[in-house]
């Protein structure tokens, strides 16, 4: 087993007055060659968007999106005519394949809307454009993980173009968790989202990360209750 920890302090910084950004790997303004993904996992950005703020229209391609709003809600229209709002505990899903345009907007007044956004590198290129988002109940989920995306298509979980998965877990303090890859041979990069998790005697607080591959399980440890992403992906483009 290999692993490369990120720290949360060592993520880009992307401020906009309305926009509060923390990039973990190069994006925009923000380069580093040492941070240019892990495997197939190209973005992960933490944002904070200010109330009845957001992204206008702006296109993408050939690229597997995800969205996961952690406070308040996330607007999304699209060249494909699907507008939707998504809140905590709905993940939304695109494929931009051969091309769309969509916007991204933060519906209310008051509240600011905190989400997660991942792009993953899809298996085929230039394939047709979709949109899908599913809600999932995290309010039951104790020391155990729960499969949000796959490329598997499933009822359960919601579909990406790639030997991809995307799990959400939450661990109470000193309870032990072992991850098994869904596909062999894939990496695997956990995102603390709260709290704090012991990894092979490595503390990692909110918002760290740890990217680990070559094999196909792994342990942590919760050194305080704590919440976690663990983004499963291919290492490279066969």
């Amino acid at each position: 087993m290999k692993y490369v920890i990120h720290k949360a302090s060592e993520r880009g910084i992307a401020e906009f007055g309305w926009l509060h950004s923390r990039h973990s790997f190069s994006f925009g303004e923000y380069y580093n060659p040492e941070k240019m993904g892990f495997g197939l996992l190209r973005v992960l950005n933490d944002d904070i968007i200010e109330a009845g703020e957001g992204f206008g229209t702006h296109p993408h391609n050939n690229m597997e999106i995800i969205s996961i709003p952690l406070e308040g809600a996330l607007e999304h229209k699209d060249s494909m005519g699907t507008g939707s709002v998504i809140k905590a505990g709905e993940i939304q899903v695109m494929s931009a394949g051969t091309g769309i345009t969509h916007s991204e907007f933060n519906p209310s007044k008051v509240e600011d809307g905190k989400f997660l956004q991942l792009w993953i590198i899809p298996k085929e290129r230039n394939i047709k454009p979709r949109y899908d988002q599913k809600r999932f109940n995290f309010d039951n989920l104790k020391n155990e993980t729960i499969t949000l995306v796959t490329g598997n298509k499933s009822e359960s979980t919601l579909y990406i173009h790639q030997n991809a998965a995307v799990s959400f877990g939450k661990l109470d303090k000193e309870n032990k968790l072992i991850y098994k890859n869904l596909y062999k041979g894939n990496g695997a990069y956990l995102f603390v989202v709260e709290g704090s998790i012991n990894f092979e005697n490595n503390e990692l607080g909110k918002r760290d990360a740890v990217g680990i591959f070559e094999t196909d399980e792994f342990t942590i440890i919760a050194s305080s209750n704590a919440s976690f992403l663990i983004v499963e992906v291919p290492m490279s483009i066969n």
